[in-house]
């Protein structure tokens, strides 16, 4: 059996209308040393169909069909498990790389190769037209610091672009995706990555991240809605797990950043006695911060609302 140097998994569900640009980019990759594995979750439209042609038309390419729906998780854990490369990349069904991806990523490894390697990437519509924004314009990422120990970073608030990552198969050993989260797992495994690993950013979008209407990101209405509101909480569940398991590593000005951020996420879900909490831990955490205007002027805002709130159910009482 010949071993590729680089294993890329792809998850694929309903993205009929992508795939077939997707695989396409990996397989004219201007670095052939490759295998392609695409798991499917059991799609509903033409994805298989189209996996299947491909399939038989490089050898490169392995095809894993689920029987039934599994969900992401499972789809990932499925892709690294069937991975024999020695490093690994991935990449959705809708997203797209350019063709020196790989390359440019591998020439660094050369260097170092337990490095973290992930890239700038750009935005693209439905039609594959660029929407003249980054990733990390997106992210709300720019002034982030991106290479090196990014774990303090990191545990803020996601900002890795997923279809931009090369990392050594060696190096993540048991590690997967948490099958107890349905979005921020992603988030979790590169938070995981960086407390060991340190990671090296290119300054040049080497993939694209398409917008459309079934991205989980892009998409509106009342079960989008309800998809927001698992990532919010998935998101503080995350950094809370982290703080625990980290507490001692984690700077307290990080820490200040992480509860302000809780506080965020927790309003969007209408829980304003939790942010209210967490933007109050933020300013204990670091009382010397000019942050704290910031969080003082949340305090304070979820203070009259809670006192508004508190009127009106008063009055109608």
């Amino acid at each position: 059996m010949i071993v590729p140097l680089v294993s890329v998994f792809m998850k694929s569900y309903n993205h009929e209308r992508f795939i077939s640009e997707a695989i396409e980019s990996v397989l004219r990759q201007d670095f052939e040393d490759l295998e392609l594995i695409i798991v499917d979750d059991a799609s509903t439209d033409a994805s298989r169909q189209i996996i299947e042609r491909y399939a038989k038309q490089d050898s490169r390419i392995r095809a894993i069909f689920h029987k039934c729906n599994l969900g992401i998780t499972r789809v990932v854990n499925d892709g690294i498990e069937a991975a024999r490369g020695r490093f690994i990349a991935q990449i959705d069904s809708d997203d797209i790389w350019e063709r020196n991806k790989l390359r440019k990523q591998l020439a660094v490894l050369e260097n170092n190769e337990d490095l973290i390697v992930w890239s700038e990437g750009e935005l693209i519509d439905e039609a594959g037209r660029l929407m003249g924004k980054t990733f990390s314009q997106f992210a709300g990422s720019e002034r982030k610091k991106k290479s090196g120990d990014i774990f303090q970073a990191l545990i803020e608030a996601p900002f890795i672009f997923g279809a931009s990552l090369l990392y050594k198969r060696e190096n993540i050993g048991d590690l997967r995706y948490d099958e107890r989260l349905s979005y921020l797992n992603d988030y979790k495994f590169v938070l995981e990555l960086a407390s060991n690993y340190q990671f090296c950013y290119i300054d040049e979008p080497l993939a694209r991240y398409r917008m459309h209407g079934k991205n989980t990101l892009a998409s509106r209405g009342p079960e989008a809605a309800k998809r927001h509101r698992r990532a919010y909480a998935e998101e503080i569940c995350v950094r809370q797990e982290a703080l625990r398991n980290f507490d001692t590593r984690v700077l307290n000005e990080t820490k200040a950043h992480i509860y302000a951020n809780d506080g965020i996420c927790y309003r969007r879900l209408g829980e304003n006695r939790q942010a209210l909490s967490s933007y109050l831990q933020a300013i204990k955490c670091n009382r010397r911060s000019w942050s704290n205007l910031a969080y003082s002027a949340h305090v304070l805002e979820l203070m009259a609302e809670n006192l508004l709130g508190m009127r009106i159910f008063l009055e109608k009482s």
